[in-house]
């Protein structure tokens, strides 16, 4: 009979390879727009975006194959993930590297989001856990967006570089809004539960 696997406890540690590692690509953020935004150093910004993209895996990684999974790390990697996609599609629409419509696409599904947060947390809920479809999303967008940059820095690449980018940035778009939905249907299903409980009083608002 096959032994379960061992679970993997969280810890309150902060000093963990896997922090500095979300840590540093923290650090990537201010320098990824300050090489695409200031001298426009666009291979440069490429190299620090993939890397940070990257990392995203590396850490999440390091964290289960060390057991050094901690709180401040499960804060620090959705946090970063999020300042890297907003920082760069900051950057890309300032240099119109993409089209605001695409910048307005996926900050709408931060904000239906966010909203549904908010109300969770005011009837007492935590934010949902988060879903292979969300992550899957968030890596296929972290893989595009170099892709488009290094097509809109290298001409002769750009009759392959452009149709892979945005193939990709398309399939993370509808996956980000997939993963959406999903936690839209996971706070109903909360909200649902929270009213029907026997007893429960009706939510005050402050």
């Amino acid at each position: 009979m096959s032994q379960p696997a061992p679970s993997i406890e969280t810890s309150n540690r902060i000093f963990t390879i896997p922090n500095v590692i979300s840590f540093i690509r923290l650090l990537g953020v201010p320098l990824f727009l300050y090489l695409l935004l200031g001298p426009q150093h666009d291979v440069a910004a490429v190299i620090v975006l993939a890397v940070g993209g990257t990392t995203d895996w590396v850490d999440g990684y390091v964290a289960r194959r060390m057991n050094s999974v901690s709180r401040l790390g499960e804060l620090l990697d959705p946090f970063a993930d999020r300042l890297y996609i907003l920082a760069t599609l900051i950057g890309f629409t300032v240099r119109e590297v993409v089209p605001w419509w695409f910048t307005g696409a996926l900050l709408l599904r931060e904000v239906v989001v966010g909203i549904a947060l908010l109300i969770l947390r005011r009837h007492g809920y935590g934010p949902p856990p988060v879903h292979y479809v969300g992550k899957t999303g968030t890596f296929v967008l972290l893989a595009a967006f170099p892709v488009i940059l290094l097509a809109a820095a290298v001409p002769s690449i750009d009759g392959w570089a452009t149709p892979v980018g945005w193939g990709l940035a398309w399939w993370a778009l509808g996956l980000y809004w997939a993963a959406g939905v999903l936690y839209l249907m996971q706070a109903a299903q909360l909200l649902r539960a929270d009213r029907d409980r026997p007893g429960a009083a009706p939510a005050v608002a402050p």
